[in-house]
């Protein structure tokens, strides 16, 4: 039965150095002991009469409480956590119950933090789950449950700026220019739409970003968003910007207030290579003859996402002989896409069902005529096959007329620092050379 007593509160604490005083003060405010003259000893009828007060019940001293902390590793869980630091396993089913915030206890992750509090007979008095540095949840014991409250932390951002030409991958030179791997991934998904940063990647092409890093005080807790960035690829230019609307959505826009994604993705798979590509007069390596091939074959391993490569509905998650595990999406009345040869689907993935653009609907497999695990993806418009790399992609709605002078307003700071900061790293290479 779950005790309830669990409350959300966002908690906030300050300190006033004002409010400190030394000794040397307060020894200069304290008057002088009076002295004192013993009172006569009263007769024995005045002390019938006399109530003489009960002595004061001694006011208990908190004991300090012995602090463990413990980061979550690979491969643990919160009950062989818990056994470890000899907590019973009814305290772990008390803080669970504790809502709203106990459930989150079961989101814990490698890297994550939790801090005990013993008290001297090693009864759990406080728990901490610090999922990151911002966003900490603490718990303590009041009587046989424990209540809880969240604490948020608010950091400070600081503008930064990097930039990078390639040579070999965008990954290699981000890494050389400073770029933490989640920055890299935000910038190939600004551009993604754009630019295949498998195939279409050339040596030469170069990357300038302006995002946030983040602070607590003056210590670097991680990077927050990219706010505008630049990617020149054999020679195009593509710029993008940072806007979130009056709703709250946050979306990257070409300067001129269109949407830099597109309504579907290239490739919806994170592949290691094309394995075969669109071709009306393939030869089938398994049946020896030419048969058209009428979709991408991304090759990649076994149990990698694949994603809905637009907003739709699933007309078709089936099985047969020679797709092996496959899902059909409807687009709308004109767009199909048809995504093969998967070893499972993903939950939830049925007839009838609808699904967002990047939402898992299965896994990489190799079922049905498949020589090796790959992502068989076919792209059809109106009923007929399209090469779904070189396909015209219809554009996501643009900013909308009422937003536009709010989006103006808000970029133009964002773009014209991204411009400023290119400048300043162009002119100290020049004088370098």
């Amino acid at each position: 039965m779950s005790l309830g007593l669990c409350s959300l509160v966002v908690a906030k604490f300050t300190e006033d150095p004002s409010a400190r005083f030394s000794p040397e003060a307060v020894l200069e405010t304290v008057d002088p002991l009076p002295v004192t003259v013993a009172p006569e000893q009263p007769t024995a009828l005045e002390a019938q009469l006399i109530e003489l007060p009960a002595p004061e019940a001694a006011i208990p001293v908190a004991a300090a409480l012995r602090e463990v902390e413990v980061e979550v590793k690979p491969g643990d869980s919160l009950a062989r956590i818990f056994a470890k630091h000899d907590v019973p396993a009814r305290d772990l089913a008390l803080l669970l119950d504790c809502e709203p915030l106990g459930p989150r206890l079961k989101n814990i992750y490698p890297g994550h933090k939790l801090t005990f509090a013993f008290a001297e007979d090693n009864t759990l008095m406080r728990l901490r789950y610090a999922a990151g540095p911002l966003a900490e949840v603490a718990f303590e014991r009041i009587g046989t449950a424990f209540s809880g409250q969240e604490v948020n932390r608010e950091p400070e951002r600081a503008h930064a700026y990097r930039s990078g030409t390639i040579d070999h991958s965008l990954f290699l030179a981000s890494q050389r220019a400073g770029l933490d791997d989640a920055l890299t991934m935000q910038l190939a998904q600004m551009f993604q739409w754009d630019v295949d940063f498998v195939l279409d990647i050339r040596k030469g092409d170069e990357f300038h970003v302006l995002y946030e890093e983040l602070y607590l005080g003056e210590r670097f807790i991680g990077y927050g968003n990219i706010l505008a960035a630049e990617f020149v690829n054999q020679g195009k230019s593509y710029r993008a910007v940072l806007f979130e609307d009056a709703e709250g959505d946050r979306n990257y826009f070409s300067p001129n207030g269109d949407s830099m994604r597109k309504a579907f993705l290239r490739a919806p798979v994170e592949f290691t290579r094309v394995s075969s590509n669109f071709n009306m007069r393939r030869k089938h390596p398994l049946f020896n003859r030419t048969m058209p091939h009428r979709g991408i074959d991304y090759a990649a391993p076994t149990g990698t996402p694949i994603l809905a490569a637009g907003d739709g509905r699933v007309i078709n998650a089936s099985r047969n002989k020679y797709n092996g595990r496959y899902v059909v999406l409807k687009h709308g009345e004109q767009y199909t896409t048809k995504y093969l040869h998967l070893s499972k689907f993903a939950r939830g993935v049925k007839a009838g069902s609808k699904v967002r653009q990047g939402q898992i609907i299965g896994y990489v497999g190799a079922t049905g005529a498949a020589t090796g695990p790959h992502l068989h993806y076919e792209f059809l418009v109106n009923g007929v096959h399209r090469n779904p790399r070189t396909v015209p992609l219809p554009n996501a709605a643009p900013i909308a007329s009422d937003q536009r002078e709010d989006f103006t307003v808000k970029t133009a700071s964002l773009l014209s620092a991204l411009g400023r900061r290119q400048a300043e790293a162009t002119n100290t290479l020049a004088l370098a050379d």
